[in-house]
């Protein structure tokens, strides 16, 4: 239930991504500046924090051990993730990012198999919760209510470069995330993992922006400085949140899962977000209805995965 509730505040802080990413875009600042600003941004703040607590050393000891597993998988959590959910911001409203980014309610379960557990001493792939598949999809259906308001107006080109990208990135995200977790086998906390992940990408980052000064010159101070707030609010605050909301029942594949869907609750956030600051017309009555779903489907994810944590043994 803790790490679900942190997952919904982690939630509340991404949505802040949506919404300012799609002001930049309305304002003429490019998606190359958007998602690389934001990880330069985030390295001193994450550097001197894990200094501060004197974690720096062994940091650098596990990613000297690993290199080529945090390449990969940080390229693909982080990589694979923002740059697609910032691409997608210059093709679609911040509701349509958001509402698409919801697949990673479903992304999560069914990323089940890729990962292996430890029984009586054997490597046995983990399966398919389908007790959180069920859920995921109910809370799925709520996002895509609330979607209908707007959805008359999609068109051809809002589904490929606004929609795919972000299908992709909903995938990426938990996977490379899972990965990570995997790799460092408990021995970091989230802050040190976060770190190591942005550095591991610093270098892509650095092609990116390149790119973005080669094709749009430099960014405007107005982009700037909403990438820094993005950078804090989404960048430090909600993955940090998100990293240990996950590392807390990383053992479980269905409370992960849990975890994961408590993303959907950005689509509530960055509705009152856009209503406020971009003046977006408020949800009609589907809309509301799928407020609804998504609410019960939160429920149910947070009972089942209190229930189950009871039922575990305690050890002797």
């Amino acid at each position: 239930m803790k790490a679900i509730l942190i997952g919904v505040v982690a939630s509340m802080f991404f949505a802040v991504t949506f919404i300012l990413n799609r002001s930049m875009e309305l304002s003429g600042g490019s998606w190359l500046w958007s998602s690389s600003l934001r990880f330069f941004f985030m390295v001193p703040f994450l550097l001197l924090i894990v200094w501060i607590r004197g974690n720096l050393g062994q940091l650098f000891r596990e990613m000297r051990s690993a290199p080529l597993a945090w390449l990969l998988w940080s390229f693909t959590g982080f990589v694979l993730f923002y740059g697609p959910i910032t691409f997608a911001a210059a093709y679609g409203p911040g509701w349509l990012v958001a509402g698409t980014w919801q697949i990673t309610i479903i992304a999560g379960v069914l990323l089940g198999p890729f990962f292996y557990k430890m029984v009586q001493g054997k490597k046995v792939r983990e399966r398919i919760p389908m007790r959180g598949l069920v859920i995921s999809f109910i809370i799925f259906a709520g996002v895509l209510l609330i979607q209908t308001q707007q959805g008359s107006g999609l068109t051809g080109t809002m589904v490929l470069y606004g929609i795919l990208p972000v299908a992709i990135a909903s995938f990426a995200y938990p996977l490379g995330n899972r990965k990570m977790m995997e790799v460092c086998g408990g021995r970091l906390d989230t802050f040190q993992r976060v770190l190591g992940m942005t550095l591991a990408t610093i270098p892509v980052w650095l092609i990116v922006a390149a790119t973005g000064f080669i094709s749009v010159g430099a960014p405007s101070q107005e982009q700037v400085l909403q990438t820094f707030i993005v950078a804090i609010s989404s960048g430090v605050i909600a993955t940090t949140l998100f990293f240990v909301a996950t590392d807390m029942v990383r053992d479980s594949q269905e409370q992960l899962a849990a975890v994961e869907a408590t993303q959907s609750t950005q689509v509530l956030f960055v509705l009152i977000g856009e209503v406020l600051l971009l003046s977006t017309p408020l949800p009609n009555g589907m809309g509301k209805l799928g407020l609804f779903v998504i609410i019960i489907g939160m429920l149910l994810h947070s009972f089942f995965t209190k229930k189950r944590v009871k039922s575990k043994p305690v050890a002797a």
